[in-house]
C-alpha cells in the first residue's frame, strides 16, 4: 500500500467505505485480488447479477465464492451449481474447509448430503428440476452461482444453462462464471434482458503468461518471435523436411510422402520435457486407446519420474481411494498395471477409467505426484488439475461425425491448463509437429481470439410439458422467444432488415431514374420479361415431330404476340429507353435479391417459439396434450428427463412392463441411455424374454419419429440394445469380472451407463409411483460393487 499515491490512497479508502463485505472479504485471503476479481465482487455486493468471463485459472470462482459469503451473512441461501458430478464434489469439499459441514450441501443425481443447508453445490439439472417442481427451496434463495455457464453452448446439455437463466425469480441474484468468449458483452446484453441489471466482468490477462512452441524433430522452438511472427527456423525447417526423389519420367519430380524429419517417441518427449524441466504435463491425446498405449510405452522403457517418498505417499493415497474395490476385481480392471504406473508418476486419464481410478489420478496430480498424465480432451473440461506444460498430440479429432481440426475456442481450454497460478513463473504449451501439423495451422489456432458462445437451444418434450404445466401454453411459449438462441437469431435478422431497407431505398431511386414521359415502363419491361421467358422455354424444347410441334408453333405466336405490343407500345420509341430498362432491371434484381433476404428472416424470426408450437403439435397428435392443458399422460412425461423422454413416456403409458422383471427392465432402459462408441452390433445378445420387448419398442421409436417428421422435428435417436445383455447380466448378480470379459465395453462406460440407468430408474419412480416395487427392486439389484463406489465420483 505505502507504493500507493495519497491520491490512490484515499481512493482505496473510499472504496472500502463503499463496499465493506469485499473489503472484509478480501481480507481472509492470502493475496491481494486482480481488478477483474475486486470488480466483480463490488457489484454482487451493489445488488447486481454478474457475468465473469477470463481465461482458464485466472481465478473468477473467486466471485462465486463471494456469493456464498453473501448468503452466510443476508441469512438467505446460495445455489452454487456446475456442469459435471466431479466438479460438484471437488466445489463442496473447497466450501466445506471454509464454512463447515454443517453449513454447506452437495446435491447430484447421486448423491444427496445436507439439502437444506444454507449453501448447496448441485449439476445444473438438479437446479432445472426444482425450479419446475415449484420447490420450496427457491423461495429462500439469493444467489446462483452458474459455473461453466458457456457450457449452454453443449449440443446435448446447453438448454438447461438457458432454462434456469430464463425461469428462475428475476429477484434472485445471479454469477455467472465463463470461459473466454469473443462475444461476452452480447452474451451480458441478453442476460440483462432475461435477469435484469446484469454487470459483464471481462479479463483477457492470465496470471501466468502461456509460451507457445513446437517441438519439430529433437527440437523446442518458439512458435512465435517478434511480436507475432512465425519462427522463420520452424518455416525453415518444414522447407527442407520434404525429400525430394525422381519421379518416372527422366525430367519428372515428385515429393516423397515421408518426412526427413524424425519425430520422438512418447517416452522421449517425456524425458526432453524432464530435462527443459518442463514438467508436470498434460499430453493430450485425442483417443483412449492412444493415452493407455502412451503409457504402456513409457513403462516399457523404463521411465521412473518419482522418487522414493513419492512413491510411498502414492502408494498410501491409491489404498485410501481404492480401499473398498473387491479383490478379485483387480485382474479386469487392469489394478496392478495401473498402480505400478502411477508409483512412476504416469498415468492415462480418460472417459473409460473407473471413476474411482480417475478420482484417484486427479488427486495426485494436483498433490504434484503425477508427472505426466495423457489425456483426452475431457479433462480440458472440468475437474481443477493444472500442470506446468501441455502437450497436443494432434491437432485433428473425432467430433463424432468426421476428423476436424479442433476450433480455436478447444484450442484456447486445451492449452489453459499450462502455467500453475502462485507456482510456476510461466506455461508452456507444446504442439507435436507432424506432416499434417504445419506451423501455419498452428499459429493460427494459437493466434485467433474469435471463439463465441452459440446457444444450443430447442425446445425438448419435457420442457414443453413442464412448461405448459407451470405457465401455460401462451405464457411458456412468450418465456422460450426470449431465449439466447432466439436473441442471437433475432440480432441476425436486424442485419437482414438492415439490408432489406438499404434494398427498398436503392429500388426507389432505380426506379424514379427509369421512369418514362412517353409512358409506363414497367408495362413495357414485363412484356420484354415475358418473351425472354418464352424463348428460353423455346430453346429447351429442341423437338421436331409429333404433338410437341404444335406447342412450338404456339410459343412462337405468343413470342410474336408480345412483339407487336412492344412495337406499338408509347415507351417504344423513347431515345433513353435502353437506359431505363437497365435501370429498370437493376430494380428488379434487387427485389429478388431482398424477397429472398425477407425469406431469410422469416425462417429465423420466432424459430424458438415456433418450435416449440411443432413439438406441441406431436404431443397433441400423441394425447399428452389437449388444447392447453397436460393430459394424465402429460403429467407423466414433466418427469422424465432423459433424452429419449418421449420414448420413455410411451412406454410407460403402455402395457410392455406390465409383467415385466427388475433385469429386464435394466435391460430395456440401457437401450435409452446407451449410444455406444463405434459400430452398432447387427444382433446383439438378447435373453428371450427381452427379446420379445424389441419389436413394440422399435414400433413405438418409428410411430414417433414418423410423427416428428411430419412435423419437421430432428428426430429422437433410435434405443440402442448393445449393452442390454450386460446390464441384464449385471442386475442378474453376475460378478464385474465376467460381464466386461465378454464384452468390449470399457469399466468406464459400463459404469456411466449403469448409473445413468440408476438415474432413469429414480425419474420413473417418481413419473410411476405404483411401480415403486419393481424400481426400488432393480435398482437395488445394479447399485453394487464398483456402481455403488463410484456413486460420488461419477
Amino acid at each position: 500500500m505505502n507504493s500507493l499515491s495519497p491520491a490512490e490512497r484515499y481512493a482505496a479508502a473510499k472504496n472500502r467505505q463503499k463496499h465493506p463485505l469485499t473489503s472484509e472479504f478480501m481480507s481472509k485471503y492470502s493475496f491481494p485480488f486482480d481488478h477483474f476479481q475486486q470488480i466483480g465482487c463490488q457489484h454482487l455486493e451493489d445488488g447486481k447479477s454478474v457475468l465473469v468471463a477470463a481465461p482458464t485459472g485466472a481465478g473468477k470462482t473467486i466471485v462465486g465464492e463471494f456469493a456464498t459469503y453473501l448468503a452466510e451473512h443476508h441469512g438467505n441461501r446460495c445455489f452454487y451449481t456446475t456442469p459435471i458430478k466431479a466438479l460438484s464434489n471437488q466445489k463442496y469439499q473447497d466450501l466445506v474447509k471454509v464454512y463447515g459441514e454443517s453449513e454447506v450441501g452437495l446435491l447430484t443425481g447421486d448423491s444427496s448430503i445436507n439439502s437444506d443447508a444454507r449453501v448447496v453445490v448441485m449439476t445444473t439439472e438438479v437446479l432445472r428440476n426444482m425450479i419446475y417442481a415449484d420447490s420450496e427451496a427457491i423461495n429462500e434463495l439469493g444467489y446462483v452461482v452458474m459455473d461453466e455457464v458457456h457450457y449452454l453452448a453443449d449440443k446435448f446439455r446447453g438448454a438447461v444453462w438457458e432454462e434456469i437463466l430464463i425461469h428462475l425469480p428475476e429477484r434472485i441474484q445471479i454469477v455467472s462464471l465463463s470461459a473466454t468468449v469473443s462475444n461476452a458483452e452480447e452474451f451480458g446484453e441478453w442476460l440483462k434482458t432475461v435477469r435484469g441489471e446484469t454487470e459483464v466482468v471481462l479479463s483477457e490477462i492470465r496470471p501466468v503468461p502461456l509460451y507457445q512452441h513446437i517441438l519439430i524433430g529433437n527440437r523446442i522452438l518458439d512458435l512465435f518471435v517478434d511480436e507475432g511472427r512465425v519462427n522463420p527456423e520452424i518455416v525453415r525447417l518444414e522447407r527442407n523436411s520434404v525429400r525430394r526423389v525422381p519421379g518416372s519420367g527422366s525430367k519428372s519430380w515428385k515429393e516423397s510422402k515421408f518426412s526427413t524429419i524424425k519425430s520422438l517417441t512418447r517416452p522421449e518427449v517425456v524425458e526432453k520435457l524432464l530435462h527443459r524441466n518442463f514438467l508436470p504435463v498434460i499430453y493430450f491425446i485425442f483417443s483412449r486407446a492412444g493415452c493407455d498405449a502412451a503409457v504402456a510405452s513409457c513403462i516399457r522403457e523404463g521411465l521412473s519420474l518419482t522418487n522414493t517418498e513419492e512413491k510411498e505417499e502414492i502408494r498410501r493415497i491409491i489404498a485410501i481411494r481404492t480401499h473398498e474395490l473387491p479383490h478379485e476385481d483387480f485382474g479386469v480392471l487392469g489394478f496392478h498395471e495401473w498402480s505400478q504406473a502411477l508409483e512412476r508418476g504416469i498415468a492415462a486419464h480418460h472417459a473409460g477409467l473407473l471413476p474411482m481410478f480417475k478420482e484417484t489420478i486427479e488427486e495426485l496430480f494436483q498433490r504434484g505426484l503425477l508427472k505426466v498424465v495423457f489425456a483426452t480432451e475431457t479433462l480440458a473440461l472440468g475437474i481443477n488439475m493444472p500442470a506446468r506444460s501441455v502437450v497436443l498430440d494432434k491437432l485433428v479429432k473425432w467430433n463424432g461425425e468426421t476428423h476436424a481440426t479442433i476450433s480455436p475456442g478447444e484450442y484456447t481450454q486445451l492449452t489453459g491448463r499450462a502455467g500453475r497460478r502462485g507456482i510456476d513463473v510461466e506455461g508452456n504449451a507444446l504442439i507435436m509437429w507432424s506432416e499434417e501439423i504445419d506451423s501455419g495451422m498452428a499459429a493460427g489456432l494459437a493466434s485467433t481470439r474469435t471463439y463465441p458462445l452459440r446457444s444450443s437451444f430447442s425446445p425438448t418434450y419435457n420442457m414443453t410439458a413442464n412448461l405448459i404445466s407451470r405457465f401455460g401454453r401462451e405464457r411458456a411459449r412468450k418465456s422460450l422467444g426470449s431465449s439466447f438462441a432466439q436473441f442471437q437469431a433475432d440480432k441476425a435478422v436486424v442485419g437482414l432488415a438492415r439490408q432489406i431497407t438499404k434494398n427498398e431505398q436503392a429500388v426507389k431511386s432505380l426506379r424514379g431514374e427509369a421512369s418514362c414521359h412517353l409512358g409506363d415502363i414497367s408495362e413495357y419491361m414485363e412484356r420484354r420479361a415475358a418473351i425472354k421467358e418464352l424463348e428460353n422455354q423455346f430453346s429447351q424444347r429442341r423437338v421436331v415431330s409429333g404433338s410437341r410441334r404444335k406447342a412450338h408453333a404456339a410459343i412462337e405466336e405468343e413470342i410474336s404476340e408480345h412483339r407487336r405490343f412492344l412495337k406499338h407500345h408509347p415507351c417504344h420509341p423513347c431515345p433513353d429507353r435502353e437506359s431505363h430498362a437497365r435501370q429498370f432491371e437493376k430494380a428488379a434484381r434487387l427485389e429478388r435479391e431482398s424477397q429472398g433476404l425477407t425469406n431469410r428472416m422469416e425462417s429465423r424470426t420466432n424459430v424458438i417459439p415456433r418450435t416449440f408450437d411443432r413439438v406441441g403439435d406431436v404431443l397433441t397428435d400423441l394425447n399428452y396434450l389437449h388444447g392447453d392443458s397436460l393430459t394424465p399422460k402429460g403429467e407423466i412425461l414433466t418427469r422424465i428427463y432423459a433424452e429419449t423422454d418421449l420414448l420413455m413416456a410411451e412406454i410407460l403409458n403402455s402395457e410392455i412392463l406390465n409383467d415385466i422383471t427388475p433385469p429386464d427392465l435394466v435391460g430395456l432402459l440401457s437401450s435409452l441411455v446407451y449410444e455406444g462408441r463405434g459400430e452398432r452390433s447387427r444382433t446383439p445378445r438378447l435373453p428371450k424374454s427381452l427379446e420379445q420387448l424389441v419389436p413394440p419398442v422399435a414400433k413405438m421409436w418409428a410411430a414417433i419419429v414418423n410423427l416428428e417428421e411430419s412435423h419437421g422435428i430432428q428426430p429422437q435417436r433410435e434405443p440402442n440394445f448393445d449393452l442390454a445383455w450386460s446390464a441384464y447380466r449385471w442386475a442378474n448378480g453376475h460378478s464385474l469380472q465376467t460381464i466386461l470379459r465378454e464384452t468390449e465395453i470399457t469399466v468406464g462406460d459400463f459404469v456411466r451407463a449403469i448409473r445413468q440407468i440408476i438415474d432413469l430408474l429414480g425419474q420413473l419412480l417418481n413419473a410411476k409411483p405404483d411401480m415403486h416395487h419393481l424400481i426400488r427392486d432393480a435398482m437395488k439389484r445394479v447399485d453394487r460393487g464398483v456402481i455403488a463406489y463410484s456413486a460420488v465420483v461419477a
